[in-house]
């Protein structure tokens, strides 16, 4: 009497197919992470260890020489106002993020910051997490 069975169940488990998923996940996270970018404009952010906001509507920059920005395009400090007024387009979920050189004196980091809270916009400053 033959009790053997005869199909025998392998033990064995294959890692490739593992090791070729990890590969693929370890690539598309490469390259997406490389795909963020910043402003154009190059300014010097203060460190802080706070979190980033996700949803960045409008950026306002201000350079070491005191130049203004909104979203790019360099501004008069008299013409900031307005613009941002027409970008935000009364739409109360807007936030605006402000970007200034490390080096710029408060005066004019909380006169940007004013204008925001006098028209009641939603404004970060942002800093550099390193």
């Amino acid at each position: 009497m033959n009790l053997k069975s005869r199909s025998k169940v392998s033990a064995e488990f294959s890692m490739s197919s593992m090791t070729d998923l990890v590969f693929l996940l370890l690539i598309f996270f490469m390259l997406t992470s490389t795909l963020v970018t910043s402003s154009a404009l190059d300014v010097i952010l203060p460190k802080s260890k706070a979190q980033s906001v996700n949803k960045a509507q409008i950026t306002v920059t201000i350079t070491p020489e005191l130049e203004v920005s909104v979203n790019e395009d360099v501004l008069p400090v008299d013409q900031v106002e307005a613009r941002i007024l027409a970008l935000a387009n009364g739409d109360p979920e807007s936030v605006i993020i402000l970007r200034a050189d490390e080096s710029v004196p408060t005066g004019e980091t909380v006169r940007i910051m004013d204008m925001a809270y006098r028209n009641r916009l939603k404004m970060v400053l942002a800093t550099d997490p390193r």
